[in-house]
């Protein structure tokens, strides 16, 4: 699996567009994304095993509600999985918790990306519950994977984004805000 200090692979998806836009049908609700998209950015891109299953509706549906927040810290969010973007669509229009989701939805059919990072699951051959936090440079900077059947904490993505993004040393359990640690002063003490 790559992981943090690996340049995120190169990839160009169909997707799902994010807000009423992705809700038009096909042919208008499709746009390509590659990762080249949102130069300049820090990424979200989080990967999910299959549509129209249990847990993955809650993990989508809590990114999507905390947009704005990756917004306000220069990042976009990508949400990806190995099923097509009909399916995504169709997953959309008729799933009230992600109806109204404001970022893509990727479609990864032929798994080059998801088999690029490393995080197909050996039997299912889907896509585990990986998430990557990529810098503007195109670098992981943090990197997550859990199993087929424990959905993620997407609060924990934005700390880690914000502890990424003060360029310091945080602490175990760092918020945005608190102290970060200062080598000089710790050794001052001592």
């Amino acid at each position: 699996m790559l992981t943090v200090g690996d340049k995120f692979p190169a990839f160009n998806l169909t997707a799902v567009k994010g807000g009423p836009e992705g809700l038009e049908g096909p042919g208008k609700s499709f746009v390509d994304i590659s990762n080249e998209s949102d130069a300049g950015k820090w990424k979200i891109v989080f990967f999910w095993p299959k549509d129209f299953t249990f847990i993955c509706p809650t993990e989508i549906a809590a990114f999507g509600k905390l947009n704005q927040e990756f917004e306000d810290r220069d990042a976009v969010v990508y949400g990806a999985s190995t099923d097509s973007e009909f399916v995504h669509l169709n997953w959309r229009v008729h799933n009230n918790d992600i109806r109204d989701l404001p970022f893509p939805m990727l479609a990864d059919v032929k798994r080059e990306l998801s088999a690029a990072l490393g995080i197909l699951d050996k039997q299912a051959g889907v896509a585990l519950r990986a998430t990557f936090i990529v810098d503007p440079e195109g670098t992981i900077q943090w990197a997550s994977v859990n199993g087929l059947n424990v959905g993620r904490n997407p609060q924990e993505v934005i700390r880690v984004l914000d502890a990424l993004q003060t360029d310091e040393l945080c602490p175990c359990n760092w918020n945005k805000g608190g102290d970060t640690l200062k080598p000089a002063e710790l050794f001052q003490a001592a």
